[in-house]
């Protein structure tokens, strides 16, 4: 059954952390699974979700703390000293504690890293803190299967045995060779279905897929689903094996890129959380609002160009809404569908020419369409004479706001600028201007002897 996490069980948690009862709350975590106690802490304090975390059983906490929100398990470790952190440190995957202790202040993790009992995994996280987490040194994990190319089926699985009680989720076995380069990958069903004595060298398919420690994160992500792949092997510049990044992990990249991506798109400077402070909040939305309301007074200082215009047909006033609204949206979908296409990274996307085609003769069509429902709007309001203005000028301005749509990202992504950057108010602003000012050019040549 699925936990729902109510505003009378949370309060029922606190009371009982308040009362201390520590039997009564460690048999309430025991019925939940880790997700939904980690839904229980968000809801906390530090203190006191600290004095609940510290009742769980190490193994759980450590999975629960591997998984916060960075933001809210700063604020919970500032609670623990570093004595209380280690333990839990100590059960976690080398790639997640890297990410946990790299939250923290070079004392603490020096600290923690001292204290580790298991040395192994001091050792783990002492070689993974030199890559930066943009690189998929960054991204893996110390703990994985590998075995000498030489052993024999029945000591490979005793080897097997011995390696994955540190390793939680087994999707291959890596083959090396006697200075740790590795060679290839033997899967568990080819080990279990060999005879014994058969050898590793005569089983093993030595047709893997690997990235070496430098490649960008995005690269692995792209990798790994281009390829369908559940764990990735991880070398040196001298192919030595050092480690794997699993697919949990490059969903989190994913996910975050997305992200990111969004708030860009969204016109946000940086990254920003619904429970961030006030001003934090103002800081990040604020640069993009100011060139917005730039744009806006620019809009204005146009059709206040045009007031003669608008003293003559006072209807054209009427549409302004739509032409800056279609020119926007246009903008907006025809670049998302560029963006898009630049995280094609076959060697097989089209030619700006192509593009450019291809968004010309979509953009007529759809200037076509909404034109001439627009235009068949000037009869309902009684101003026949404006249906060719209006008409004219929509289908003009979805031309252009999809030529700036193309070229504008694919612009910025030659001269290696974010293209995310180009959508959302920049183009938004961009084609308010130029759609107002197409709009009153055609009202002020096709309405000349009005």
């Amino acid at each position: 059954m699925t936990f729902e996490l109510t505003k009378d069980y949370l309060e029922h948690i606190q009371s009982a952390i308040e009362a201390g009862d520590d039997a009564l709350l460690r048999t309430e975590m025991e019925e939940l699974y880790p997700a939904d106690i980690s839904g229980i802490l968000y809801e906390l304090e530090p203190e006191p979700a600290h004095y609940l975390l510290s009742l769980l059983d190490q193994p759980v906490g450590a999975e629960i703390l591997a998984n916060l929100n960075p933001t809210d398990r700063t604020n919970l470790i500032k609670t623990f000293t570093s004595e209380e952190l280690a333990p839990f440190i100590n059960q976690m995957d080398s790639d997640d504690a890297v990410d946990l202790l790299n939250e923290q202040p070079i004392q603490v993790r020096e600290e923690v890293i001292g204290l580790l009992e298991d040395r192994e995994q001091a050792r783990f996280i002492l070689d993974l803190l030199h890559y930066d987490d943009s690189v998929a040194g960054g991204l893996m994990q110390k703990e994985l299967i590998k075995i000498n190319v030489n052993l024999t089926v029945n000591a490979c699985i005793e080897e097997i045995r011995q390696q994955a009680e540190d390793v939680e989720n087994v999707y291959a076995v890596y083959v090396i060779d006697d200075v740790g380069k590795l060679l290839g990958l033997v899967s568990l069903k080819k080990i279990v279905l060999a005879r014994k004595n058969a050898k590793i060298a005569d089983i093993y398919d030595d047709d893997v897929v690997f990235v070496e420690t430098y490649r960008p994160v995005t690269e692995v992500a792209e990798v790994m689903r281009k390829y369908d792949l559940d764990a990735i092997p991880v070398v040196n510049i001298q192919q030595r094996l050092l480690g794997r990044i699993t697919i949990d992990d490059v969903v989190d990249v994913i996910t975050e890129q997305a992200e990111e991506d969004i708030q860009v798109i969204s016109g946000l400077s940086g990254e920003v959380e619904e429970a961030d402070s006030v001003w934090q909040r103002s800081k990040v939305q604020l640069p993009w609002l100011v060139a917005g309301a730039i744009g806006s007074l620019l809009a204005a200082t146009v059709i206040n160009g045009f007031q003669s215009e608008l003293g003559k047909v006072a209807a054209l006033a009427a549409f302004i809404p739509i032409i800056g609204s279609t020119g926007g949206n246009v903008g907006i979908q025809t670049s998302s569908l560029i963006l898009q296409s630049l995280t094609d990274t076959s060697g097989l996307s089209m030619t700006l020419a192509k593009r450019l085609l291809r968004t010309l003769l979509v953009a007529i069509i759809n200037g076509l369409v909404v034109g001439l429902i627009a235009g068949t709007y000037t009869f309902i309001i009684g101003e026949p004479r404006l249906f060719f203005v209006v008409a004219t000028s929509l289908l003009a301005v979805v031309l252009l706001a999809s030529f700036m749509g193309t070229v504008t990202p694919l612009l910025l992504n030659r001269i290696g600028i974010n293209p995310a950057v180009a959508s959302g108010p920049f183009i938004t602003t961009a084609n308010d201007l130029i759609g107002i000012g197409v709009y009153f050019l055609i009202a002020q040549w096709l309405l000349a002897e009005v």
